[in-house]
């Protein structure tokens, strides 16, 4: 056991401050990414991952006294027929499913379009899927948000790790440098940018979508059901929380090198 513990202190001087910030990066990067390439292919789980989805399912219709014409939920009702057809929508691409069949995803939705025919979707759920998609959905917020994330994650691998050197009498000491100011405020910059992207594009994707799907299913009252991606709303949340995690993590450091020059200053 005492070897073991000696073992496992030798390298834990290794993994510095800032390499821990950059784990933080790559598990964002990694979850926004995930993100971005929704339902963009049939991957294992990647059309699990989706903004909103539209799909038919005959259930009692809501009336209410607002309605001009309850009666067109029986209209609505009878085109769509036994149609059974999901649609999914994500920032690059769209899937189909027909019967709880196999998944078929492609970034063109025409393509989709000419895969299916009139029967199976009479509403034109992948044309509403491809409007929600080319209108509403904008990714490059996101896209920005992780090249600055990258940026910060260079811009940390040239922080100065933690080295012992001998004297001249041999002993050995640990030095701890201070990485750049200049470097340091640039990083700090860069993850706060790239947060607040984030932030507003999980927002936007949020209030988009709940929106839509909410509009979707009560223009199809009866007939057309509609959800929100739960996947897709936890990458987002988690990659924009690992990414104020490293903003307050860059700029309590930052903090505390400045106090310490501080006082060191005074002595």
């Amino acid at each position: 056991m005492p070897a073991f513990a000696t073992g496992w202190r030798r390298y834990v001087p290794v993994i510095g401050y800032h390499h821990v910030l950059m784990i933080f990066i790559a598990i964002a990067i990694v979850l926004l990414s995930l993100l971005l390439a929704g339902c963009s292919s049939t991957s294992p789980l990647i059309p699990d991952i989706y903004l909103i989805s539209l799909y038919y399912q005959q259930y009692p219709a809501i009336f209410s006294t607002v309605q001009v014409d309850p009666s067109v939920t029986t209209a609505i009702a009878n085109i769509v027929g036994n149609a059974n057809l999901n649609v999914r929508v994500g920032y690059f691409g769209i899937c189909v499913q027909e019967g709880g069949g196999a998944w078929m995803c492609n970034q063109n939705a025409t393509a989709l379009a000419d895969l299916v025919t009139v029967d199976q979707d009479p509403l034109n759920l992948i044309w509403v899927a491809n409007t929600f998609k080319d209108a509403i959905v904008f990714p490059y917020l996101i896209i920005i948000a992780i090249i600055l994330a990258f940026l910060t994650f260079l811009l940390l691998a040239t922080f100065p790790g933690w080295h012992t050197t001998r004297t001249e009498d041999g002993s050995e000491h640990e030095v701890k440098p201070f990485p750049s100011r200049a470097v340091s405020q640039v990083a700090l910059a860069t993850i706060f940018i790239a947060s607040v992207f984030v932030l507003v594009s999980v927002m936007w994707q949020h209030t988009a979508a709940v929106a839509a799907s909410q509009v979707a299913q009560d223009l199809g009252n009866g007939s057309v059901r509609s959800g929100v991606g739960t996947s897709a709303m936890v990458l987002g949340w988690f990659g924009f929380g690992l990414l104020v995690v490293v903003t307050l993590g860059l700029l309590v450091m930052i903090l505390s090198i400045q106090l310490l020059d501080r006082l060191t200053d005074e002595d």
